[in-house]
């Protein structure tokens, strides 16, 4: 029955980075995607002229310049940088924590004084080897900092106490003690001006695509059709949740077109209050410095996962790493079978660790040993 060199389940950016290197060099490659669409949690629809990412932000940032250089063979990226701000019941601050927020809640006004405020809040809950991430967080800037613009909205986005909550995950906020209001720490920065959907469609040009096809509904057959499978969906699901499921979050969104040409003048507004129910709000034209007379806005809801939603972001606490490696030794008994990407890693991935792992995946396959990552 085999009819293709690699048979590539799912067309997020993991799947379309494998199928366009394998096609380049020859191959035979056909992708099955359970959605209606390519492009995977980065889709892109375009509403009153303007890209809606359809599962919320997407920027493109990276610090691995082989993957810059790759990434923009299929896209044209714009100059965005993303300067998120938070809203603490009416108070405006930056993110990530700079001087600018040193400023707003402490009326700090040079680096010396804004550490020194630090300093002095980390002194009274200082933990030497913090255990979740409420321990992490106090060490990092203390009580005021913490109990504003960071407890709520971790809550909310996680649906669990801080202190149950692993400490690395605040590792993804930076702290700076200048007034840059750049979030990421990264080199290269930019959102594809045609959109994620484009690029992505770039990407796999000439090669096989079946949407609204889950590879698992048939599974045993669908392994038949290639010599080889890429496997980017969900680990647990791949074995039919035999060990018990991996445990993720599920994000809603509720999208909204508004007779306004500005609705909140910036891209990402982070709501770090309990009170409100949703964690943030995305005005989608600020991506690209739109000029339409409307708007898009969506609001963001993060909830509990279950079983037949989509899962977005895994929970890397102890007992699930602990599962997923009992999964992952089921992998090895799969010879013909990769699993790669966020779902079948289960790895809290950016987009360019994705492009990253899928070209390593290539390279490591056809001995070429090349490293991207």
């Amino acid at each position: 029955m085999q009819r293709y060199d690699y048979l590539i389940v799912g067309c997020g950016f993991s799947g379309a980075t494998f199928a366009q290197q394998a096609a380049a060099a020859g191959k035979k490659c056909l992708i099955l995607e359970k959605r209606n669409h390519i492009a995977g949690n980065a889709y892109m629809k375009e509403i009153e002229g303007i890209q809606v990412h359809q599962y919320g932000a997407h920027i493109f940032h990276t610090n691995n310049k082989s993957v810059w250089d790759y990434a923009r063979q299929f896209a044209e990226f714009n100059h965005y940088v993303n300067s998120p701000i938070a809203n603490y019941r009416g108070e405006i601050y930056n993110l990530p924590f700079n001087m600018n927020t040193f400023n707003r809640i402490w009326g700090s006004v040079t680096p010396a004084e804004a550490r020194a405020e630090i300093e002095r809040q980390r002194k009274d809950c200082y933990t030497p080897n913090p255990e979740n991430l409420e321990q992490a967080a106090l060490n990092m800037v203390g009580h005021d900092i913490y109990e504003k613009l960071i407890r709520d909205y971790t809550e909310k986005q996680w649906g669990r106490p801080c202190a149950t909550l692993p400490p690395s995950i605040i590792k993804r906020i930076p702290l700076r003690l200048t007034y840059d209001n750049n979030y990421f720490n990264t080199v290269y920065q930019g959102v594809p001006i045609d959109g994620y959907t484009t690029m992505v469609e770039r990407m796999i040009e000439g090669v096989e695509v079946k949407l609204n096809a889950d590879y698992l509904d048939e599974k045993e057959r669908n392994k038949q059709l290639a010599e080889q499978v890429i496997y980017t969906g969900p680990i647990d699901a791949y074995f039919g949740y035999c060990l018990g499921p991996l445990e993720y979050r599920h994000t809603r969104f509720e999208i909204q077109v508004l007779d306004t040409d500005n609705f909140q003048g910036n891209a990402v507004v982070n709501y770090t209050d309990r009170e409100t129910p949703y964690t943030r709000i995305i005005e989608h034209k600020h991506f690209v410095f739109g000029t339409q007379k409307k708007t898009v806005i969506s609001h963001e809801y993060s909830d509990e996962w279950k079983l037949e939603m989509e899962p977005y972001y895994p929970l890397e606490d102890e007992k699930n790493k602990i599962l997923y490696r009992e999964y992952q030794e089921l992998s090895h008994a799969e010879k013909d079978v990769v699993f790669c990407g966020r779902l079948g890693t289960y790895r809290y991935y950016d987009m360019d660790q994705v492009i990253a792992q899928a070209l390593s995946e290539w390279n490591n396959l056809n001995g070429l040993g090349k490293k991207t990552g």
